[in-house]
């Protein structure tokens, strides 16, 4: 039988080539480290000088006017008011008869507008004139005894000269006659009463009536014959408190709010140049008529009211309308304000730091830089310094770009 045990003996592993495969093996895990730690790298630089995607607008330059016209040093916005405008209404709660009026019609002063349910009025006024013919006959009554009383008095005047009637029965006929002159000045206050009780009842019905306060053109019509009427505020849902709302075209003026920081550019009398939403190319030569001297401490700004120089019958009450504060038209004045001006976005601005900075794009890169403004137009804002027409800001872009980031323009 063969001797096994040396061919296993020649089957066994030496003590020095384990040794030499655990090396490998440390040297494999450590390169794998290595190209691990490669790729990381990679990844997070590449991921650093990604470009962002930005969306940029051109930096403008603009005359000293504006879009508005030459001569401008202000521009803001408000809308188209009527300084005569009332919801017409009743003196008196009741149910309405008729309505008289539609939208779009013309009123004239004192006009009819709309009659309410007058049944109660009519029926107190009855019961007053009948109070006071009541009052009247009583007076008549009493007026009538005292002239009897008074011949009673002349009588026995007489009959006492004569020694025929006593002193008592003279003075009973006195006392008859004084008796009856205040019952007559009691009645004729009746009568005074009673009357007044009447002219306060046609008045009642008076109210019942609505008539036009001013003359205008109705706009609203806001009741309905069969529904309740209310000068006052009414709970629920089923009673009104107008019956139209009418405006006084000739009243016609611009409201608009100026920013608290420009104020001092407005003056009463300056003119102005209006541009209505709804007409883009009509320009409305206008007036400054006075700032209300009050500021809103909320918004910051100063109420200014405008006149037009002449109304049209397209202005229209609530209309959105742009206006341009004009210089005076002095040549000095003009030639020192012929600069051109610069203008961005007013969504490109950013504060850093309490400073107000646009990012400019420039080969791709960003450039931060700090900027002066001036007065805002709309959603433009004019910059003082610090960037120049034709160079490109961001618009839209995150908010952690810096110097030097790279950004794609989209």
């Amino acid at each position: 039988m063969a001797d096994l045990s040396r061919e296993l003996s020649a089957l066994r592993i030496p003590q020095e080539e384990r040794g030499g495969g655990r090396r490998t093996t440390s040297v494999v895990v450590g390169i794998l480290v290595v190209i691990l730690l490669a790729v990381g790298g990679f990844w997070f630089w590449s991921a650093r000088l990604q470009a962002a995607p930005v969306k940029v607008a051109p930096v403008t330059a603009a005359s000293a006017g504006g879009k508005s016209g030459p001569g401008s040093v202000l521009n803001a916005s408000g809308y188209v008011t009527a300084r005569t405008r009332a919801t017409v209404s009743s003196k008196v709660t009741g149910k309405v008869r008729d309505v008289l009026v539609e939208e779009g019609h013309p009123v004239k002063q004192g006009q009819v507008l709309a009659h309410l349910d007058d049944t109660q009025a009519r029926a107190s006024l009855a019961y007053a004139e009948a109070q006071l013919a009541a009052a009247r006959k009583s007076a008549a009554e009493d007026q009538a005894r005292l002239q009897q009383a008074e011949l009673t008095l002349n009588r026995r005047q007489q009959l006492l000269k004569e020694n025929v009637v006593g002193k008592a029965e003279l003075d009973q006929a006195v006392s008859d006659v004084d008796s009856l002159k205040a019952r007559i000045a009691y009645a004729q206050q009746q009568v005074i009463v009673a009357e007044t009780q009447v002219t306060l009842q046609k008045t009642y019905l008076d109210d019942t009536v609505v008539r036009a306060p001013f003359s205008g053109i109705a706009i609203t019509k806001d009741a309905q014959p069969g529904e309740m009427i209310s000068p006052v505020s009414a709970g629920g849902g089923f009673t009104r408190t107008g019956i139209c709302t009418i405006v006084d075209m000739s009243s016609l003026e611009i409201e608009v709010d100026v920013n608290e920081s420009y104020i001092n550019r407005v003056r009463s009398d300056q003119r102005v140049e209006a541009i209505l939403d709804a007409y883009p190319d009509w320009r409305i030569p206008a007036h400054v008529i006075t700032t209300i001297p009050s500021a809103d401490r909320q918004k910051a700004t100063v109420k200014v009211r405008i006149g037009f120089d002449q109304l049209d019958p397209k202005i229209l009450p609530d209309m959105g309308v742009k206006v341009s504060f004009l210089r005076d038209d002095d040549p000095a004045e003009q030639a020192t304000q012929v600069a051109p001006r610069t203008i961005v976005p007013k969504a490109a601005l950013r504060t850093v730091e309490g400073r107000t900075v646009v990012l400019v794009v420039n080969n791709d890169r960003i450039e931060r830089r700090a900027i002066k403004v001036g007065f805002e137009n709309g959603d433009q804002i004019e910059v003082l310094s610090g960037v120049s027409a034709g160079e490109r800001v961001v618009v839209d872009g995150p908010q952690t770009l810096k110097d030097g980031d790279k950004v794609k323009v989209q």
